[in-house]
């Protein structure tokens, strides 16, 4: 029997931002490919949750991701339980919609701590494990919104623009390690946190003519692009951006 080159079998992946949403949709498609999934996030019910709904080869992990004591001891716990990752998915994240009048440079720097400052740590920690392997996957949850922007949303854009730039940076420092490192720029997905602008009915309108697929994207048609980044068949990307948006890049 000829192996699938989209096989995760034996695989152990972490996924950050995992109890819900997108994150939720990849563990879920990243243990059907065969892996064994880490799903981490902040909210202890909503990881058990997410876990119990996977209903074997899954695990939980409460993790503040800004927290770096936690992280390590995260790794540590990993290193213990595994002796090692394969496969890291960012992608937890913060946002805040407003305009300049209303955020300060605080709010950046808060921003800028999860967004870009802690995926950087996470990958850190997991290239080590990973250069003494010989092999790794990182796949960073970025946005469309690092390539374009829009009023009243300033920071996210930014945040997530750097870390493109961040995962370009570390594909080029990594791919000697045998280590790629890739990113999702998701568009508009009717996750828990947009269901205000899912049940907007002029939003549901826009999308109609702003997208070449002319709709919201389910949580689960992300998830394909993260098992062909984790994959065997994706061997030979690195330091790539792979819009998942309906089109909308696109699309004018």
């Amino acid at each position: 029997m000829t192996t699938s080159p989209f096989s995760l079998t034996n695989r152990v992946a972490l996924i950050t931002g995992g109890a819900q949403g997108l994150g939720l949709a990849i563990a879920t498609a990243l243990r059907q490919a065969g892996a064994h999934v880490i799903i981490a996030a902040r909210n202890a019910d909503r990881v058990h949750a997410a876990v119990a709904r996977l209903d074997g080869g899954a695990e939980p992990l409460v993790l503040d991701i800004t927290d770096e004591a936690a992280v390590a001891a995260a790794f540590a716990r990993i290193d213990a339980s595994h002796g090692r990752l394969d496969i890291l998915v960012n992608n937890a994240g913060a946002r805040k919609r407003s305009g300049m009048a209303e955020l300060g440079a605080g709010d950046l720097r808060e921003m800028l701590e999860t967004n870009l400052v802690a995926p950087y740590a996470l990958c850190r920690h997991a290239a080590q494990r990973m250069r003494d392997g010989g092999y790794g996957r990182i796949i960073n949850v970025t946005s469309i919104a690092g390539q374009v922007a829009r009023a009243n949303d300033v920071l996210y854009p930014a945040t997530k623009g750097g870390l493109d730039a961040l995962t370009r940076a570390m594909a080029a420092d990594l791919g000697r390690d045998g280590v790629t490192v890739n990113a999702i720029a998701p568009g508009y997905f009717a996750t828990e946190p947009n269901q205000p602008m899912v049940a907007d009915e002029s939003v549901a309108q826009w999308l109609g003519q702003r997208t070449a697929l002319g709709r919201w994207g389910q949580p689960e048609e992300v998830a394909g692009a993260a098992v062909f980044l984790a994959s065997p068949a994706a061997s030979y990307v690195t330091g790539h951006v792979l819009a998942v948006d309906g089109g909308y890049l696109a699309h004018f």
